[in-house]
């Protein structure tokens, strides 16, 4: 039996002489809130709820707050926020379900904190992003315009990366496709999510590093107020630089750009390996002066005398190679070894060429290896040499894109060594089982002599630069050794037969990877270098559809800057095949980021020389005007970025590769240069960092 319903109160109404009236309301309102406390948890947190939607839509009807959030809803796909995004709607969100939940609100970020502003229009007419986040870690001073709004970089774990990065595995895919009379898998976009796993294992051009070998700690409080400090802000009514776009106006202004990263590396990196222009600090890789010696010859081309002067003081006196350091071969070679030939050659002082034999005899080691394939590291101090400890593999590229610096090194010093190490190399792949079709697969052991990984075929990191050397040592020779030519030619329409396709909007063509006969339409911007070098071997009398591949690969390339956001072309990009999607150009969260490379503006430069098309001049003036808004830092340098989709926080990674200045800017300025015979590609050869080298005379028939 149920027990009576208790009464909660009594209503009274009393009256005193002066007839006053006495209501107990206090006692009413103490019963409401003993009502509340009486109501279950659930039936607590509904109503809540409930009052927390009418606030987020009384917020949303409020003109500024809807600003921001459309800014969110015009995305692609929200849900790929970043961190700062998420770090400005989180808080709110776990405010109102806090409460909700019984529990005291959590804090939200006040009105103090003031968003900075980044361009008002962007390089493709994109307006200013206004979305959750923008730019909400610091508060600056605003600075003249041109400058872009670069976030704080983040904290993240130091690779020693190569410049070329690794293609990754994909999954099995579930559509097929016959090209070339053989069946294909088609992998599609959604199923490369395999490529996050595989970040355990980083390169930076091609040798295998494990990301956990080095890990740089968090900044220090010094170390973030400077970082703070190096972080510029635009005004709200910044439009991308545009100048006059004459000949002589162009060609200053990559000037400028070089003089500005001259600068952040003179003042806080000097004589070390790379700038960190946000931090103002440096980053060693080997210790040589990377970007120093990267940069000797573009200072040389561009007629920066003074430049040149101080740092071919630092290489006289500073630099030596009687260190005990690893170096990666293939780096060391392309970078320093060419770097000190070409200029060599452009100056004839004797220094650069005797600093050249020094470090050339130093790397001889890595090729005293059973099957003659060399280790990727040597020892230049203790002259040994070793693969890495986590494999006794060395990458393709790596292994056949030492030929140029090599060989030349013989012929300058007359000691044949040199040259006889790397042809036995390209000797022992000429051979090899394990091709389809002229491709070759990513990686060789230096134990066996034999393709291990075998099936996986990309044009992209650890194989690229095999193809275009191939193509530059016949020419580099004076065209007399047919095997090179031999293997460039079927390389060629092998990439011809199973790579190249075309997307299904725009028919833009593209090259895509093979793994085990499965297509992926992947496509990284190192594969950017092949339109350049197909132009070349037409020049040079190779059939003439190489050049019509070459005209359209080029119209890709630079599509994949035109439709960025900021201008610029992410590190990977994934093609649509299907012609319901109205976008050529996918791009993963993570693979948005730039490095500052030159892979397409190379491509420009030869186009241009070999075409005289003045779009390819305009396509490159637009890149570098794009670099000079969202990648320059007011207090010298440039920097790479994180986001080439957020033109309002493209995020600085806080470095700046050498081969910015030892190849981006130098390609620049060769493109608007009118001098067809400086550096003449009838008279010199650029290896894979832009150093240029002599074409061989022919030899008397």
């Amino acid at each position: 039996m149920y027990p009576p319903s208790r009464k909660d109160f009594i209503s009274l109404t009393l009256s005193d002489p002066h007839s006053h009236s006495y209501n107990n309301g206090k006692h009413r309102r103490q019963s409401c809130w003993r009502k509340w406390k009486q109501l279950s948890r659930l039936q607590r947190s509904l109503i809540l709820f409930l009052l927390a939607l009418l606030l987020i839509f009384g917020l949303l009807s409020y003109p500024g707050i809807t600003e921001q959030w459309r800014g969110l809803s015009d995305r692609e796909d929200w849900l790929d926020l970043n961190d700062r995004e998420l770090k400005t709607i989180l808080p709110v969100v776990k405010s109102l379900f806090g409460q909700a939940a019984g529990k005291a609100p959590a804090p939200v970020a006040g009105p103090h904190v003031q968003p900075a502003l980044g361009p008002a229009v962007g390089p493709e007419g994109v307006g200013p992003d206004t979305g959750p986040g923008a730019g909400l870690d610091v508060v600056m001073e605003p600075r003249g315009p041109n400058i872009p709004i670069l976030a704080k970089p983040p904290i993240k774990k130091k690779s020693f990366l190569n410049k070329r990065d690794p293609p990754n595995l994909q999954k099995d895919g579930n559509i097929s496709d016959t090209v070339g009379g053989e069946k294909q898998e088609v992998v599609q976009d959604g199923e490369g999510e395999e490529e996050d796993k595989e970040k355990k294992m980083i390169s930076w051009r091609g040798a295998m590093i494990e990301a956990d070998q080095a890990t740089e700690p968090p900044p220090s409080a010094n170390e973030k107020e400077a970082e703070a400090e190096a972080l510029p802000a635009n005004p709200a009514n910044t439009v991308p630089q545009e100048v006059s776009t004459g000949t002589a106006d162009r060609l200053e202004a990559v000037r400028d750009a070089f003089r500005h990263a001259w600068k952040g590396y003179k003042d806080y990196a000097w004589g070390h390996d790379e700038l960190k222009p946000i931090s103002k600090s440096f980053g060693e890789w080997f210790g040589l002066g990377l970007t120093l010696i990267d940069s000797l010859d573009t200072m040389w081309i561009m007629g920066l005398k003074e430049e040149f002067a101080e740092a071919k003081n630092w290489v006289e006196k500073e630099l030596t190679f009687n260190k005990n350091v690893d170096v990666n071969l293939f780096e060391t070679t392309i970078r320093v070894l060419g770097g000190l030939l070409s200029t060599y050659h452009l100056t004839g002082d004797q220094l650069f060429l005797e600093k050249a034999k020094d470090l050339g005899s130093r790397l001889m080691p890595a090729f005293k290896t059973p099957s003659k394939i060399p280790f990727s590291d040597v020892n230049i101090g203790k002259g040994t040499a070793h693969p890495p400890r986590w494999t006794s593999d060395s990458t393709l590229a790596e292994v056949t894109s030492i030929q140029l610096e090599f060989r030349e090194l013989s012929r300058l010093t007359q000691e044949p060594q040199y040259q006889e190490v790397v042809n036995e190399v390209m000797k022992l792949v000429h051979k090899l089982p394990g091709k389809q079709d002229g491709l070759v697969p990513m990686f060789i052991n230096t134990n066996s002599g034999q393709f291990t990984h075998k099936g996986v075929f990309t044009l992209g990191a650890r194989a690229d630069s095999y193809y275009e050397y191939l193509l530059k040592q016949w020419i580099q020779g004076g065209k007399t050794e047919d095997e090179l030519l031999e293997d460039y030619l079927q390389a060629i329409e092998g990439v011809k037969k199973h790579l190249v396709r075309q997307t299904g909007p725009s028919r833009l063509t593209f090259v895509g990877e093979l793994s085990h006969n499965r297509f992926n339409p992947k496509m990284d911007h190192l594969v950017c270098f092949l339109p350049g070098t197909l132009a070349l071997g037409a020049h040079n009398g190779l059939p003439g559809d190489h050049m019509d591949l070459a005209v359209e690969l080029t119209e890709t390339c630079h599509q994949m800057y035109k439709q960025m956001e900021t201008g610029l072309s992410p590190e990977i990009v994934h093609f649509n095949l299907q012609s319901s999607d109205s976008r050529d150009v996918n791009v993963k969260p993570a693979d948005r980021h730039n490095l500052l490379r030159p892979e397409t503006v190379e491509s420009l430069f030869y186009m241009y020389r070999f075409t005289k098309d003045n779009k390819y001049r305009d396509w490159g003036w637009d890149i570098l005007q794009s670099f000079n808004n969202y990648t320059k830092v007011p207090g010298g340098g440039y920097t790479s970025i994180n986001n080439v989709r957020d033109p309002v926080n493209p995020g600085p990674r806080d470095k700046m590769e050498s081969f910015f200045l030892g190849e981006t800017l130098k390609y620049l300025y060769l493109l608007f240069s009118d001098d067809m015979e400086l550096l003449s590609l009838d008279k010199y050869v650029f290896n894979t960092e832009a150093h240029p080298v002599p074409i061989w005379p022919s030899p008397p028939k």
